[in-house]
């Protein structure tokens, strides 16, 4: 397992700001470590953010240590999430205060990044409806039904809201996500 613990004081102070990952067990292992190293490489701080502090493990049991429990995060400390697939998701979405979280990063209009699955937590946090968006195919369905206008890009932007739709998505991802943080005031 890769230590993703704290940094130095002097990496904090040329922080360009913190940007959550959320983490649960069966997350989709690029769509998490692609997105934590991009935004580090950009000078952002990323804060994994679980149900619970504690280790999960992805669809291939590679493991991640959350470090913050998402009781006790909280939006104003934030930029932004990102909200990577696998079946994390459906577990996720279970949690009040993972959708406590995104629903607050929405409603401050802070960078919402969701990837695969993770459009599920979208659909329950209830910030699909009115929204133009992608996700994996799979779950098309549930985001329509969930009031929002699904199309097949790699990249969808709408205003705070990014949207991808599997791995080989994550470029464009990490691009559109990157310079979202860079125009938020």
């Amino acid at each position: 397992m890769i230590e993703i613990g704290t940094r130095s004081a002097k990496e904090v102070l040329v922080s360009k700001g913190k940007v959550a990952i959320l983490v649960e067990n069966d997350y989709q292992d690029q769509e998490v470590w692609v997105p934590l190293y991009r935004l580090r490489e950009e000078g952002y701080e990323t804060v994994t953010v679980g149900p619970s502090v504690a280790t999960y493990k992805s669809k291939y049991g590679y493991p991640i240590q959350a470090q913050t429990a998402a009781t006790e995060a909280r939006a104003e400390d934030f930029l932004g999430v990102i909200i990577p697939g696998g079946w994390a998701p459906d577990r996720l979405r279970q949690h009040a205060s993972i959708l406590k979280l995104v629903r607050d990063l929405f409603e401050k209009r802070k960078v919402v990044a969701s990837i695969c699955h993770g459009g599920w937590v979208l659909a329950s946090a209830g910030i699909a409806k009115g929204t133009r968006l992608t996700s994996y195919v799979a779950i098309k369905d549930d985001l329509v039904h969930a009031g929002a206008e699904w199309v097949d890009q790699e990249v969808v932007k709408d205003g705070c809201l990014i949207t991808s739709r599997k791995p080989d998505d994550l470029p464009a991802f990490c691009r559109e996500v990157i310079k979202a943080l860079k125009e938020a005031p």
